[in-house]
């Protein structure tokens, strides 16, 4: 039951921030299909790798959606990465960093800042790694005139 009630929370999660970020109507269930498949990704392999790692897969998944659903759709990638990654994004975790630094208690505090950096450099890594991929897979394709 706790796996059903994160795949239709991270969904809602995506689709919503597809709705804030104005997405178009059309596109709206490509976007909460693409975060929640990465949060499924996260949960999968977080409890057997480090959370960075994990997150750079999940990441990396859905940018690879976020390519196949802008190709389909015939719209920007970022429409559907900005969204699919809202579930990834450490945002309790950089809250409770800040809190610690108002509370003065700044080993915790800087120990939280530096694990929310990583989480947040992970993501863009995956993102970036999946566009690199998707460049040279095109690259590919195409004949090359010289």
């Amino acid at each position: 039951m706790y796996m059903i009630w994160q795949l239709i929370t991270s969904f809602i999660a995506s689709a919503g921030f597809g709705i804030i970020f104005n997405a178009p109507k059309r596109t709206l269930f490509q976007c909460g299909l693409g975060g929640m498949l990465g949060w499924v990704i996260y949960l999968v392999l977080d409890p057997y790798y480090d959370t960075v790692i994990s997150t750079v897969a999940a990441t990396f998944v859905v940018g690879v959606i976020s390519q196949v659903s802008a190709r389909i759709y015939r719209m920007p990638v970022i429409v559907f990465s900005v969204a699919g990654i809202i579930p990834l994004v450490p945002g309790g975790l950089a809250y409770d960093a800040m809190r610690k630094f108002v509370e003065n208690d700044y080993n915790t505090a800087v120990q939280l800042a530096a694990q929310a950096f990583l989480i947040s450099g992970s993501i863009a890594i995956g993102l970036v790694v999946s566009e690199v991929l998707n460049q040279l897979l095109i690259r590919k394709r195409k004949p090359h005139r010289g």
